[in-house]
């Protein structure tokens, strides 16, 4: 009993492990996501030095990690594509990798709305 438990909890860690991975290759690799990156900082920065309510902050916090989490599953996609059409350029492919492309930018546009609702008014109150 007491092996497996273990076993489960050293593959627990390893799955973090691989996303942990996974989030510093897109970081590192990805253009886009070091522009999020200075966005969310950004984002952060206004959120404490405004003061923004509990709420607010989890609004923010979760529209930053819905935006990482769609550029992740983008880029997973468009590794596969890329891989499965030796970069080929084919009809089928050029489309599932734009609808990919499309869940990022609607997580963007998304965020940028959260943004200027929270952000704005508290500006302008200053």
């Amino acid at each position: 009993m007491a092996n497996k438990i273990v076993s489960y909890i050293r593959d627990r860690l390893k799955s973090f492990v691989y996303a942990y991975n996974g989030m510093r290759t897109l970081i590192k690799e990805e253009r886009n996501a070091q522009i999020y990156v200075v966005m969310a900082i950004i984002a952060i920065s206004l959120s404490y030095l405004l003061h923004i309510s509990t709420m607010e902050w989890i609004v923010v916090c979760s529209v930053i990690g819905f935006v990482f989490a769609m550029e992740a599953a983008n880029t997973a996609v468009e590794n596969l594509a890329d891989f499965a059409c030796k970069k080929q350029i084919d009809p089928t492919i050029k489309k599932v990798k734009d609808l990919s492309a499309a869940s990022v930018l609607f997580a963007a546009i998304v965020a940028l709305l959260v943004g200027c609702i929270i952000f704005i008014p508290k500006l302008f109150s200053l």
